[in-house]
């Protein structure tokens, strides 16, 4: 696991993947990462959970890693981060 990446995958999400679905696995999980930046609990639909993922795919990059850790420290500060 490494700080930022995406999140890791439940078995029970592993079983629910399509092809397209399995690019995801392709990055290291991560500590954060857009998921809990973008939503966290308000993200319920499993096909936003793997388009967040991909999308930190097509984005990575070190700067990119730096602006979600900056991102994550601002929403755990957030007095409306908690989870739903």
């Amino acid at each position: 696991m490494s700080l930022v990446g995406t999140r890791p995958p439940t078995p029970d999400e592993i079983e629910q993947y399509q092809i397209p679905n399995w690019q995801r696995l392709d990055v290291r999980p991560g500590i954060t990462g857009e998921w809990q930046v973008n939503g966290r609990s308000t993200v319920r639909n499993f096909e936003e959970v793997i388009q967040l993922d991909l999308n930190y795919q097509e984005n990575w990059s070190f700067s990119y890693d730096l602006k979600l850790l900056l991102r994550t420290v601002l929403v755990i500060f957030s007095k409306n981060s908690g989870a739903v």
